[in-house]
């Protein structure tokens, strides 16, 4: 096999495993923020998060948690919503689980630390070729012919 079919099997690799990856967090972010926004799958809801976790803090939560979700599922702001909830999992390690240690039968950080090990391909990589993002009329870099990274 040539060296430039070999490329192009390892990018249509590449392509498939961030849409898994993308996916997979997606849900689970969709899931989670649908719990605190409209109190789905058992959850509090709006009002409860941000009785919880205070007025700005709750809000940005719950948006960041299901929209940043959608956002990686479809493969639209990929890298922002990637990032967003990086950090949002930083900061549920430093206020929440942090304390308790690493693993998540002790209530620890294990499941956060995770979904930040799914999230940091996207965020270093971008969406891939299957992404919603690809097909908008956004700005594109010169050099690559891809959407601008940070709208990727």
């Amino acid at each position: 096999m040539n060296d430039a079919r070999r490329g192009a099997l390892d990018r249509s690799a590449v392509d498939l495993s961030l849409l898994i990856v993308r996916v997979a967090a997606g849900v689970v972010f969709i899931a989670h923020g649908a719990q605190k926004m409209f109190g789905a799958f058992g959850g509090q809801g709006l009002e409860a998060t941000v009785e919880q976790m205070g007025a700005p803090l709750g809000y940005a939560v719950a948006i960041g948690e299901f929209f940043g979700g959608c956002g990686l599922v479809v493969g639209f702001l990929t890298r922002f919503s990637a990032a967003s909830l990086i950090v949002i999992m930083l900061g549920a390690i430093a206020t929440v689980h942090g304390k308790n240690g690493f693993l998540l039968s002790e209530g620890g950080f294990e499941y956060n630390w995770a979904l930040i090990g799914l999230l940091a391909p996207t965020l270093i990589a971008g969406p891939g070729a299957y992404s919603i993002g690809r097909f908008l009329p956004l700005p594109r870099s010169k050099a690559t012919g891809r959407p601008t990274p940070v709208l990727e």
